[in-house]
């Protein structure tokens, strides 16, 4: 299992924002994601159809990580931060034929707001990339519901509009525009809405509201309700729209860092959530490998400093769920209990857990690794190998008296099983029950083939039973001048002999030696996989003996009815028309006839 495996089993299911690294660490693309589990996995997923920006993105990635955020709408204004601070590469390229929208201020009189993906043909201030057109096109509602900017393409200049060259348009009418173009709103006016309307794309939207705020209460004062009213419309069109965007109320919480820790025996794990006007624009989880006998808030003090000094952060506060240390007039430090700073702290704790959790993990899969290796390397040591045994194949064959002879292979990759690999065989040349020939074929026949498609060779070849079976596996070796080549041996299963060929004295392996406990686990493997397939074809087998007892009905049309109802049962429960849907009313009247007659005897 790799590192990434142990990261897509470890994904929550909340919403969150996730990012994709190159081997170098280089960041590729940031997602956002209503399921992060899901949509993490679907880029793995094999079956899925991908376009191919995808699947080279997909070839590059070396490892994830991810944000857990309490919403959807958190996740998109996350993802949106972390894109315009890291411009990744995959978020440029992953488009269809064009490049993502900006929202363009123009450089003119009377500036227009306008979405555009041409950057080329326009001059002005460009905002963006917006890589979801929904909340672009969110922004954009937003402001044209609070200011009055105008949409015609006309050259407002000063001469121009003294010149009286333009007539009242059908938006003044409606109120979506003040008419420039006739003086009846002077440029002061216009670019003091458009400035605001600005901070509303930089996402300082606590400007826009102190000063909408300070607007209404001016108004009222001088008992013009009309506008004070106009005004306290925008501020509810502003909070319903952060009510959609922010983690936290930016009056409460506009700048703050926010780190949480937490420690096992070897390790401290923090979180770091940089949080501007109630928003997440950044996020990190770091792992600490203790060395001394450092306490959490001594880790968790010099992780803060350096994690602030690493992205400029000068926040007048940092929450901690531990308090750091070290005193300083530039921050506060709070732990706080309730409200909307116990929020962001409980959110930094839960994506802190998670991050624990996917490196315990990450650790017992290295493990696991390691401890593989040490296995394989006894064996390669007790079977005197030149190679590690990383590829094992194992063979066994399986009949009753004789009967259904058949035979399986299993390969071992690295110590474990690896199913895709797995091999059935039906003996064809060898006819009766002949252990020693059934065993040569399959061995000749399994390398013969991997020889003709240049595939992999295993290092250790295994054989189930003791030194006949061995010899005649021997036999089929040299045939296709691999003996020798390949390390061989039989394992019998009584007194768990260890047989080489060409050597009448069997090899005793200690009982407690990982090395046999590898080699009968690979042994018990192939046995167990045998068994079933001669199980599943004595089955198939009757099966079609009982359909093979209608006079009538032949091989083509018994397995046609076995592929469309799997069963005997099914075909004897089915009406004349459903059979005669698959192979005709005539055999179908012969099919049914004889499970009516069989019903009838026993009923009798």
């Amino acid at each position: 299992m790799s590192q990434i495996e142990a990261t897509l089993k470890q994904l929550p299911t909340n919403a969150g924002v996730y990012k994709f690294f190159d081997k170098n660490d280089v960041l590729l693309y940031v997602g956002k994601a209503k399921n992060l589990k899901n949509r993490v996995n679907s880029y793995f997923n094999k079956s899925a159809q991908h376009n191919r920006k995808t699947i080279n993105l997909v070839k590059q990635i070396a490892h994830v990580d991810y944000t857990v955020v309490n919403s959807e709408f958190d996740a998109l204004l996350l993802e949106n931060n972390l894109i315009k601070n890291y411009q990744p590469k995959y978020n440029i390229l992953l488009k269809d034929d064009k490049t993502y929208p900006y929202i363009l201020i123009t450089n003119e009189p009377f500036p227009k707001l306008v979405v555009t993906r041409k950057l080329e043909k326009h001059k002005g201030r460009f905002y963006g990339p917006f890589t979801n057109l929904k909340a672009m096109n969110a922004i954009v509602e937003l402001i044209r519901e609070l200011y009055t900017i105008r949409t015609c393409n006309l050259y407002l200049s000063k001469e121009n509009i003294q010149q009286n060259k333009f007539k009242l348009c059908l938006e003044y009418h409606l109120g979506n525009c003040q008419a420039p173009c006739e003086g009846l709103q002077s440029e002061e006016d216009y670019l003091k809405d458009l400035e605001h309307a600005k901070h509303i794309l930089k996402g300082n939207i606590h400007i826009v509201k102190t000063y909408l705020k300070e607007q209404m209460l001016a108004h009222a004062e001088k008992l013009e309700f009309e506008k004070a009213e106009a005004q306290k419309q925008k501020l509810t069109s502003l909070d319903k729209f952060q009510s959609k965007s922010l983690v936290v109320n930016p009056n409460k919480v506009i700048d703050t860092d926010v780190f949480s820790i937490i420690s096992d025996e070897n390790y401290s794990y923090v979180n770091f959530l940089k949080i501007k006007n109630g928003a997440i624009i950044h996020t990190q989880s770091i792992e600490i490998a203790k060395k001394l006998d450092e306490t959490e808030e001594e880790v968790l003090t010099l992780v803060a400093f350096n994690l602030r000094d690493t992205i400029g952060s000068n926040a007048p506060e940092i929450i901690t769920n531990l308090p750091l240390n070290i005193s300083d007039d530039r921050f506060t430090n709070t732990i706080p209990q309730i409200g909307d700073k116990k929020k962001l702290l409980s959110l930094s704790q839960k994506n802190v857990l998670y991050y624990k959790k996917e490196k315990i993990q990450q650790r017992l899969l290295r493990q696991g690794k390691d401890k593989s290796r040490v296995v394989l390397e006894e064996l390669q040591k007790v079977l005197r190998m030149k190679e590690l045994p990383r590829h094992i194949e194992c063979f066994d064959n399986s009949n009753i008296q004789g009967t259904y002879p058949v035979a399986s292979m299993v390969f071992f990759r690295n110590g474990f099983p690896y199913k895709k690999g797995y091999r059935h065989f039906n003996i064809k040349t060898v006819v009766g029950p002949d252990d020693f020939a059934s065993m040569k074929e399959i061995v000749h026949r399994r390398y013969k083939r991997l020889l003709y498609e240049k595939a992999e060779l295993p290092q250790l070849i295994v054989i189930d039973g003791g030194k006949g079976q061995l010899s005649a596996a021997c036999e089929a070796l040299k045939e296709l001048d691999l003996y020798g080549e390949i390390t061989i041996i039989g394992i019998a299963k009584k007194l768990e002999e260890i047989y080489f060929p060409e050597d009448s004295i069997p090899l005793h392996i200690s009982k407690k030696s990982s090395a046999l406990k590898l080699l009968q686990k690979v042994r018990d493997e192939a046995h167990r996989f045998a068994i079933e397939f001669h199980r599943n074809k004595r089955s198939n087998d009757s099966l079609h003996s009982e359909l093979e007892a209608i006079e009538g009905v032949g091989e083509k049309t018994i397995t046609s009815l076995l592929r469309h109802f799997k069963t005997v049962n099914n075909v004897a429960q089915a009406s004349t028309q459903e059979v005669a849907k698959v192979v005709g009313k005539a055999k179908a009247n012969l099919i049914r006839a004889y499970f009516e007659s069989k019903e009838s005897k026993e009923q009798e």
